[in-house]
């Protein structure tokens, strides 16, 4: 028997996702602001990849677990994901607030490794959650919506940074002689802090979840009743027994997203350095530089996110995902050579349109195609297949742009667009996966308001 899926409303839609404008206002900080924040605590261009380690290590690790535990989870108060991504966003809200006080450099890495576990444990069953909710016909309104809501709050983030920079941001906090994190920025946390629990709780409290089915039920019961010590090597087993039986279509994607995952960090990590070195700013002009970036790409983010919806549903999700990773990589390829700051924003409207599809096209082509029992694990895996070429950047990008690119903070984001072009060449194989289930199988009344 399969689960009863209403199509939901517009509201209803919104609101199961209101929780993501918290988590991403906190990835928007981490995109941001972590690395001049490291490089105000006296890390160097070198080891900013390796310091960035967290993300890949936590991601590898929590989300396919918390996917595969989040599966095998049913609480008729709480629900299936809602637990998970609860604890995620109040862990996620203490390391935020915390965050700007860091004493030293390994303070603020420590934090950044807590930090991401919160964000890990919320992202990947919110992920599944959505997956969960919508019936096929609404999968890529749904994840859309979702990069919708990652725009939005990484463009609240970054907007912040560029305001409360120019509002309060003092004289002696513009001068090269700056060692210690400047205040103006604390208030970015602060707000992210407070976001990050209540935009999960809205979510939470908006949106109920569908009850399982009696034949998942019994399966919880069953898993529920093994030793601590067969629960516990049951996600991995899960994890691995998944793997083995991954689609096709998800291999390839895996070749993709190396490419396009990698160049990412290389952007995220490289944007403010490049504009010391491309425009001659100071260590703040450049973070405030590199936020009017971020909140351009993520404004052009919020405006194209739902209007892919029909050119995927016209032309399908492959053509409008490959177009996408050419745009992005042109717009890495072309920054380096604008010297003026306010023309230098334009290539990120290209790169907020191929955020915005990365952001939404293709979990909502694997959630077409993985079974409803696993699809928590599933979405941890498509997340193992983000982090896994974040990490091996993180180790390998730090000797690459100091022997290989002459320790160039230009040459690391022109390095970044070629890997994008890349990617963009390895999306032509992606064979457009068909759906497992069928829409006109899903038959039932919509329920709540909410």
């Amino acid at each position: 028997m399969k689960i009863a899926k209403p199509k939901l409303s517009f509201w209803q839609i919104f609101n199961m996702n209101v929780g993501f404008l918290g988590i991403q206002y906190s990835f928007g900080l981490q995109q941001t602001a972590v690395n001049p924040i490291f490089s105000f605590l006296g890390a160097e261009h070198d080891q900013l990849p390796l310091l960035n380690l967290a993300g890949p290590v936590t991601g590898l690790i929590i989300q396919p677990i918390i996917g595969a535990i989040s599966d095998k989870t049913w609480s008729p108060r709480w629900g299936r994901r809602k637990p998970f991504f609860l604890i995620g966003a109040l862990l996620g809200s203490l390391c935020l607030f915390a965050f700007p006080f860091s004493p030293a450099l390994w303070f603020a890495v420590g934090l950044l490794w807590i930090l991401d576990v919160g964000n890990n444990m919320a992202m990947e069953p919110y992920r599944a959650f959505v997956g969960d909710k919508l019936p096929n016909s609404q999968l890529s309104f749904g994840y859309q919506m979702q990069s919708l809501f990652v725009g939005a709050g990484i463009v609240l983030a970054n907007a912040s940074i560029f305001l409360f920079q120019d509002w309060f941001g003092g004289v002696e906090e513009v001068t090269e002689s700056v060692t210690s994190i400047p205040k103006w920025l604390y208030y970015s946390f602060f707000i992210g802090a407070v976001l990050s629990i209540s935009t999960i709780l809205w979510s939470v409290l908006k949106t109920p979840e569908i009850p399982p089915t009696e034949e998942e039920l019994e399966d919880i019961k069953k898993h529920n009743a093994l030793s601590l010590s067969a629960r516990i090597k049951a996600p991995i087993l899960e994890i691995l027994d998944a793997i083995k039986d991954m689609p096709k279509f998800m291999w390839k994607l895996s070749a993709v997203y190396l490419f396009q995952w990698y160049a990412l960090f290389v952007y995220w990590q490289f944007i403010a350095p490049m504009f010391k070195e491309s425009m001659g700013l100071n260590s703040s002009e450049a973070l405030s530089q590199a936020a009017k970036m971020n909140t351009t790409y993520n404004i052009s983010t919020i405006v194209f996110a739902l209007a892919l919806v029909p050119l995927a549903l016209k032309y399908g999700g492959k053509k409008v995902y490959v177009l996408s990773l050419f745009l992005t990589g042109i717009a890495m390829l072309s920054i380096p050579y604008i010297q003026d700051p306010l023309l230098v924003v334009l290539p990120m409207v290209l790169f907020g349109i191929g955020w915005a599809a990365m952001m939404g096209i293709p979990y909502s082509m694997v959630s077409k195609i993985v079974p409803q029992e696993r699809r928590g694990v599933y979405m941890g895996i498509l997340n193992m297949m983000i982090v896994i070429p974040m990490g091996i950047q993180t180790l390998t990008f730090g000797p690459i742009v100091k022997h290989l690119l002459s320790n160039s903070a230009v040459n690391a984001i022109l390095f970044g667009g070629v890997f994008f072009i890349i990617a963009g060449v390895l999306a032509l194989r992606l064979k457009q996966p068909k759906s497992t289930d069928e829409d006109e199988d899903i038959v039932v009344s919509v329920g709540s308001g909410h």
